[in-house]
C-alpha cells in the first residue's frame, strides 16, 4: 500500500484522524467547524495524484462541495449565535448532510468515488461520515431527519440499478446504509456506534478484496480467472452488507428495526425492510452471474494472490458468515 510507504501520506492520514477527534470533542460550534475544515484539508492530499487525472478531478470536486457545505455551516452557526429565537436546525442539518453525502445532496458522492482508489473509497464511505453525524446528533430536527432517512434508503436502491462500476455501486450502498445509520443515531449513540462498526467492518472486507484482486467494474468479475473461494467471499459479504438474516450485517439492522417497531415507527420500518430486499436482489443478480461464469476461463490469464491475503479474506468472511452467533450475547 502506498500509504505505508509514503511518509507524507501517513502524516496527512494522522491529521485526518486527529481532525475528527477535534471536531467531535469541541466545546463550541466554531471548534466543530475548525475540525471539519482540517479534516477537509487533510483528505485532499490523500486523494490527489498528479499522475492520475481522475484522482485530480475527484479531489477538485470534493474540495468544492465540502467548501460550499462548510461555508453554509459557518454562516448558519454565526446566525444562530446572533439570532437566538429562530430555529436553524433544518438548515444546519442540511449542511451536515451535504458534507456526509446524504440525499438530496448526494450527487457529488458517486462521481467522486469513481475517481478514487479502494483505500480512499473506504475512508470516504466510513471515517468521513463520523464527524458530520456526531455533530448532527447534537442538534437535529427529528421530522426532517426521518424524511431524509426514508429518502436515503429509496435513492440508494434506485441508484444501484444498472450500475457497471463497483465503486458507484458501493457508493449507492453507502447512501442506503446512511438511512439506517441516521435512524440508529435517533435511537441512541450506542446503537449508532454498533451499526457503524459493523458497516465499517463489512466495507473494509469488500474494499480490501477488490483492492487485492484489482477490479473496479462488475464485468471484470465475469471474465477473470477468480478463485472460487474469492467469489464465495464476495457473495457472503455482499449479502451481509444487504442485511440477509444469517449474516453479520443483519444483526445491526435487526436491532434498529426492533427499536423502530417499539417506538411505533411502522412506516419507516416498512420502507427500510422493502428497500433492503431490493438491495439484496441487486447483489444476488451480480453474484449469480459471476458464479455462473466460473467455467468461463482464459488459460493465458492468471491472477496471483499471495496466500496470507487470501487466508485473511477467508477468515473475515467466516466472521461475517457466522455473525448471528453474536446475537446470543445481546439481550433486547
Amino acid at each position: 500500500m502506498l500509504f505505508l510507504i509514503n511518509s507524507n501520506k501517513m502524516f496527512f492520514l494522522f491529521i485526518l484522524f486527529f481532525s475528527t477527534m477535534i471536531s467531535i470533542s469541541a466545546n463550541s460550534w466554531l471548534g466543530c467547524w475548525i475540525g471539519l475544515e482540517i479534516n477537509l484539508l487533510s483528505f485532499i492530499p490523500l486523494i490527489s495524484n498528479p499522475n492520475n487525472l481522475m484522482n485530480s478531478e475527484a479531489s477538485l470536486k470534493y474540495f468544492l462541495t465540502q467548501s460550499i457545505a462548510s461555508i453554509n455551516f459557518l454562516f448558519l452557526i454565526l446566525m444562530k449565535m446572533s439570532i437566538f429565537n429562530y430555529d436553524f436546525s433544518i438548515l444546519i442539518n442540511s449542511s451536515l448532510l451535504m458534507k456526509m453525502g446524504s440525499t438530496p445532496f448526494h450527487f457529488w458522492f458517486p462521481n467522486i468515488m469513481e475517481g478514487l482508489s479502494w483505500l480512499n473509497c473506504f475512508i470516504l464511505m466510513t471515517w468521513q461520515k463520523i464527524s458530520p453525524m456526531i455533530l448532527l446528533s447534537y442538534y437535529f430536527n427529528i421530522n426532517f431527519i426521518m424524511f431524509i432517512m426514508i429518502l436515503n434508503s429509496i435513492i440508494g436502491v434506485i441508484g444501484s440499478f444498472n450500475q457497471n462500476s463497483i465503486r458507484k455501486l458501493m457508493a449507492f450502498s453507502s447512501i442506503n446504509n446512511l438511512g439506517w445509520l441516521l435512524s440508529a443515531l435517533l435511537i441512541s449513540e450506542t446503537i449508532w456506534l454498533l451499526f457503524f462498526c459493523m458497516y465499517s467492518f463489512l466495507t473494509l472486507i469488500m474494499c480490501y478484496t477488490f483492492y487485492m484482486i484489482n477490479i473496479f467494474f462488475i464485468n471484470q468479475m465475469f471474465n477473470y480467472n477468480l478463485n472460487f473461494f474469492i467469489k464465495i467471499s464476495i457473495m457472503i459479504n455482499f449479502l451481509s452488507l444487504g442485511g440477509l438474516p444469517p449474516f453479520l450485517g443483519f444483526l445491526s439492522k435487526w436491532i434498529v428495526i426492533n427499536f423502530l417497531m417499539m417506538n411505533n415507527l411502522f412506516i419507516i420500518s416498512f420502507f427500510f425492510v422493502m428497500m433492503s430486499l431490493i438491495m439484496i436482489f441487486i447483489y444476488i443478480r451480480i453474484i449469480y452471474s459471476s458464479l455462473l461464469f466460473y467455467s468461463f476461463k482464459f488459460k493465458w490469464f492468471k491472477i496471483n494472490i499471495k496466500n496470507k491475503y487470501f487466508y485473511m479474506i477467508n477468515f473475515f468472511s467466516l466472521i461475517s458468515l457466522l455473525g448471528m452467533i453474536f446475537s446470543t450475547f445481546i439481550i433486547i
